[in-house]
């Protein structure tokens, strides 16, 4: 298969990259500055502005799938979460509107079509739910800045149904991973015996580990009758207080230290939103359509990913 990945050099995008390499499919990677990048072995990058399909529309032209997940991060690029403004709050919005722009225009200049669109979303989506209530794909979506960011994210290649193409929409939770993402910063208190619980810890935290994340947006690209909204995410969210009883456990550290959430709104303003809102979803459309989780417990994650 010839798969085009914009977002590629994020942490979700190298690792389906190079796992669809490693298995001889002829992947594309979409950069700004591919030049500035090493992909893993087998992998192409190529120069795109983010914003229209100049100078690389010409290769979803029989392309055999595209996978979207191109925005500007949520958390910026640094250990601690970048304080959102007016203007990094617009970035964040326009960047995802913008890369859906650009894949729906090659899409519509192709004569023949990709297969399947794999567009990136979050279980942002549903917004802050402090209730144990069980949120599926069905569920509606949310008030607040994320919950109207993912809803114009995947309003933004909704379009290329119309044309024919199969489009299926990732609705992530927490991805697990050691590389990068949030899980770092998450473990660092505990190996320094101050971990504990993020506010209330009544939060639930939808996640998965990586490598199902890949295998999920593998199995989606590859099963024919998949479409519409999935949650990436495991059958089994914890609440906040749980997942750090987990991750002391596995650690054998204490979880005894709270953030109260009036520390963590000062130190990060708005931004703190992402750990202290909090919903139970589950991937149920994505396990009736037949796939199983590698990784469905939070011990059995974490002891694969903290023992590497």
């Amino acid at each position: 298969m010839r798969i085009i990945i914009t977002g590629g050099s994020g942490l979700i995008g190298t690792a389906l990259s190079k796992n669809l390499a490693a298995d001889g499919h002829e992947v594309i990677v979409l950069s700004r500055n591919p030049a500035n990048h090493t992909f893993p072995a087998g992998v192409r990058g190529e120069k795109w502005d983010s914003q229209t399909a100049a100078g690389w529309g010409h290769l979803a032209d029989g392309a055999d799938a595209i996978v979207n997940l191109a925005g500007a991060p949520i958390a910026g690029t640094g250990l601690i979460p970048t304080r959102w403004n007016e203007e990094r709050k617009r970035r964040i919005r326009q960047s995802r509107i913008d890369a859906g722009t650009a894949v729906t225009e090659a899409i519509t200049a192709a004569q023949n079509k990709p297969k399947v669109l794999i567009q990136s979303s979050g279980a942002d989506y549903y917004g802050d739910v402090q209730s144990d209530q069980i949120i599926t794909k069905a569920s509606p979506n949310g008030d607040g800045f994320l919950a109207s960011v993912t809803v114009d994210w995947e309003a933004s290649t909704a379009a290329v149904e119309a044309m024919g193409v199969r489009r299926a929409i990732i609705r992530s939770g927490m991805v697990l991973s050691m590389e990068s993402g949030s899980l770092p910063i998450t473990v660092l208190p505990f190996r320094f015996f101050v971990g504990g619980p993020l506010g209330s810890g009544q939060q639930w935290w939808p996640w998965v580990h990586l490598e199902d994340a890949v295998r999920a947006i593998r199995f989606l690209i590859e099963n024919e009758t998949a479409a519409g909204p999935y949650n990436l995410c495991t059958p089994n969210p914890l609440k906040n207080k749980d997942f750090a009883k987990t991750i002391g456990r596995v650690l054998n550290r204490p979880s005894l230290f709270p953030v109260p959430a009036f520390v963590l709104k000062l130190v990060l303003g708005e931004i703190a939103a992402i750990v202290l809102d909090g919903r139970r979803a589950v991937p149920e459309k994505l396990q009736a359509d037949g796939f199983t989780f590698k990784y469905p417990e939070l011990e059995s994650a974490l002891r694969d990913l903290l023992k590497r």
